[in-house]
């Protein structure tokens, strides 16, 4: 028998699923054009000023402000007709050096929903799909996704949590960072220690060539970008090794690192960022995990699939199976360093 007020109670919450689904290109749209930064601190505005003030069509205007305040993402006088966007909400969408921002999160998502065809035939075949055939620039959108996460806390809280490390750095280090993306991590930390020299790799020439570009125009003279897998890479005698997100991601984990633990001095640090989840799945039930749960369908088993090996950990592995990779790599410590509602720290060594 059907429970009348429980499928009612469901059909509610899937009309919010559905409502913040078909939100993400009108946020996007905002992003992209501009309009929450426009909104910014203006103030409460009429539909014709906010247009005015944006240079964007008023009917268009009007609808989109009208779905925003319906989403809770503005919020709106009837009285005046006004509609505002609260500082809170500023530092989601409107502030791009805000530790909320999450511009490049919304881009991932409308990635994902393209790339929707390759990944239904993988869940028949089994098979993974390349990081490289994935629609959009999904690599351009994880960069920006995770960029205000390192911003910060790369250089206030994950590095000093480190034993030792930031010293190292400011005496001048080697590192490599390990799946570097576009090199947002790489540039972070290239800046805040000027005498130590960066490397980033990455598997994926496409962001090798972003960050490469991006170094060449902003002077970074102590920081490169090469093509390299996390089990190959050339670099030897290392102070520092950095994954961030990446360990989940990759093909052949323990491969990866076993190379990590031959690249490192004796007395030398590999540092991992991982989303922060539970060992067991029932520990990851909530909205943090739907989310992780469905990057993790979505990109990070399929691309670690299409890879040698393809372990596929997904990204609610949890410490107790990360640790087990990493020490079967060669590393004896391993621990927890730091973390974030979002993501965990971990600090390896020989």
């Amino acid at each position: 028998m059907i429970d009348d007020k429980k499928l009612q109670q469901f059909l509610g919450k899937m009309l919010i699923d559905l409502g913040a689904a078909i939100s993400v290109p009108l946020v996007r749209i905002g992003v992209r054009l501009g309009l929450y930064k426009v909104m910014d601190g203006s103030g409460p505005m009429t539909s014709a000023e906010f247009a005015d003030k944006a240079n964007i069509s008023e009917r268009y205007a009007r609808e989109w402000l009208a779905q925003n305040a319906a989403s809770g993402y503005l919020s709106y006088d009837p009285s005046s007709r006004r509609f505002e966007l609260p500082p809170e909400q500023a530092m989601v969408f409107a502030n791009e050096e805000s530790p909320f921002f999450l511009g490049g999160g919304f881009d991932a998502v409308a990635a994902l929903y393209q790339t929707q065809p390759l990944i239904e035939a993988a869940f028949k075949s089994g098979c993974g799909v390349d990081w490289g055939d994935y629609a959009g620039c999904l690599f351009c959108a994880i960069g920006a996704m995770l960029r205000p996460r390192y911003s910060a806390n790369i250089v206030q809280n994950w590095l000093p949590a480190l034993d030792g490390v930031v010293s190292k750095l400011e005496r001048g280090a080697k590192v490599a960072d390990i799946g570097c993306g576009t090199g947002q991590s790489t540039f972070i930390m290239a800046r805040a220690f000027p005498n130590s020299t960066f490397v980033g790799y990455d598997f994926h020439a496409p962001s090798i060539e972003h960050a490469t570009a991006y170094a060449r125009t902003n002077d970074a003279e102590n920081v490169r970008f090469e093509v390299a897998k996390a089990k190959d890479f050339p670099a030897r005698d290392l102070d520092l090794v950095t994954c961030f997100d990446v360990l989940h991601d990759l093909g052949d984990p323990v491969g990866a690192a076993a190379h990590i633990h031959r690249s490192l001095k004796p007395d030398g640090t590999w540092m991992l960022m991982e989303p922060l989840a539970g060992d067991a799945t029932e520990d990851n039930l909530g909205p943090v995990g739907r989310v992780a749960y469905a990057f993790s369908t979505m990109a990070c088993v399929p691309v670690s699939l299409s890879q040698e090996v393809g372990m596929a950990l997904g990204a609610q592995a949890g410490q107790m199976k990360l640790t087990e990779v990493i020490k079967a790599g060669g590393f004896t410590q391993v621990g927890r360093a730091a973390e974030t509602p979002l993501n965990m720290i971990l600090e390896a060594r020989y």
